[in-house]
């Protein structure tokens, strides 16, 4: 295996408060669809194992904390061979003389000097890129690809553990919130806004709240 750490040398190269006038309770009317909506939707595919997504000539997989490429190579392919420019808000990766696999902007910004590419047995390009915000699951790789669908996105168990309690608790709570998306029932939030509605209607039993709706 063949092990470039210093890739820049070797190429040269919360919760928010309640809003009872626009958030909590709203007229009882059908909203419109916004528009490319239904495109949006069709832009958006389910993760890998790995939380990313695959195609042709690569793959990528991403805990909250890092994001991984995968690029098949010919067999025999050294790092000689090989383009690969990292910067904090983008990636190009490649081979000399040919166009590029991945070039584009990414998700979000990285930490250039926590991320490095390796080949494994001449045949495998790795790119690990470090976040800089290590709570939020990428959408997409690169800018133009189809979207994840980051409801179904999976936390690695064993790493919550790694945690701070202020990001463990809200990592949590995306958890609990997707399953209970999944589920069709109400997230966190909304049960704490049915509660507040709960709330004003005992305060205020002569207001008629049946056109209100949890919004």
């Amino acid at each position: 295996m063949a092990i470039i750490s210093d890739f820049q040398e070797e190429e040269k190269q919360e919760q928010k408060p309640l809003n009872l006038s626009s958030t909590t309770i709203t007229s009882d009317k059908t909203s419109e669809s916004e528009p490319g909506k239904e495109e949006e939707k069709k832009n958006v595919l389910a993760p890998n194992k790995g939380n990313g997504l695959d195609f042709e000539n690569y793959s990528w997989t991403q805990t909250l904390h890092e994001a991984t490429i995968s690029v098949p190579l010919p067999l025999g392919t050294t790092s000689r061979f090989v383009v690969c420019d990292i910067k904090k808000d983008r990636v190009t990766i490649g081979l000399k003389g040919q166009p590029p696999i991945v070039d584009g902007e990414l998700f979000g910004f990285i930490k250039v000097n926590d991320s490095f590419w390796s080949i494994e047995d001449k045949k495998m390009l790795t790119v690990l890129l470090t976040k800089q915000k290590q709570m939020d699951w990428w959408k997409y790789l690169v800018k133009g690809e189809p979207h994840v669908d980051t409801q179904k996105t999976e936390p690695e168990p064993s790493r919550l553990s790694d945690l701070d309690p202020e990001t463990r608790t809200t990592v949590e709570k995306m958890m609990f919130d997707q399953q209970r998306k999944q589920m069709g029932l109400p997230t966190s939030d909304e049960i704490e806004k049915e509660d507040m509605l709960k709330k004003l209607m005992a305060q205020h039993p002569g207001m008629d709240f049946s056109r209100a709706k949890i919004g």
